[in-house]
């Protein structure tokens, strides 16, 4: 096989997934999702990483899985097999747009690829670590533009692994407390209260990182 036939089939196999993606988003749910991998005994870690990445490869909800890692695993462990999920799946998009569906991934993006090509440009690890912090763009779309710039490799993984992290920390705790809350564990209306002061406390940073980084550049 040619490796122009390759790249072919590989993104023929992307568009099946993303499509079959879409045509099954709708009856994935994070019940569904955690009532599944519950039953996976010492192996659920590892399958839920490898559902988390391929999940971001085809563009189905990270939130869905995250809310769920919380729920499944606790607020530490929930956080570090989402951490891990979503680097892997955000690297393998990154990749599949560098290396095989480049003017694919072009296209998707659209008008703004160019700021995150100039972004990368003029900043670097900077500028991913300022669109990791700030949701300005959606995740999954994110993953496949940013492998359209110059940044290398590993810049891009470790500093996405760095900076989804505090997101991916409110949010897993979320999904934990979800679970606490339907369950009638102990200190429900504790774990609430704290749940939703994580999430504004994220939210209020991100205006913040945004406000500073206007400043900056005034």
């Amino acid at each position: 096989m040619t490796p122009t036939t390759r790249r072919v089939v590989l993104l023929c196999v992307l568009l099946a997934g993303i499509g079959a993606a879409f045509y099954w988003r709708e009856r994935l749910s994070t019940g569904l999702l955690t009532d599944w991998v519950s039953q996976l005994g010492v192996l659920a870690p590892l399958v839920f990483i490898a559902c988390y990445a391929i999940a971001t490869v085809f563009f189905l909800p990270g939130l869905l899985f995250t809310l769920a890692g919380g729920a499944l695993f606790g607020p530490v462990y929930g956080t570090l097999y989402n951490l891990a999920g979503a680097t892997l799946g955000a690297t393998l998009a990154f990749l599949t747009s560098r290396y095989i569906a480049q003017d694919w991934a072009a296209q998707r993006a659209g008008s703004r690829l160019r700021s995150l090509v100039e972004g990368v440009e003029n900043e670097g690890w900077r500028f991913v670590a300022f669109v990791r912090l700030v949701p300005l763009f959606p995740f999954n779309l994110l993953n496949y533009a940013l492998g359209l710039t110059r940044i290398r490799l590993s810049h891009y993984v470790i500093t996405s692994f760095i900076f989804m992290a505090p997101a991916g920390a409110a949010y897993t705790y979320l999904g934990y407390a979800g679970r606490e809350l339907a369950g009638g564990g102990e200190d429900v209306v504790r774990k609430a209260l704290l749940a939703i002061a994580v999430v504004a406390t994220i939210a209020f940073l991100s205006r913040i990182i945004v406000h500073l980084r206007r400043n900056r550049a005034g």
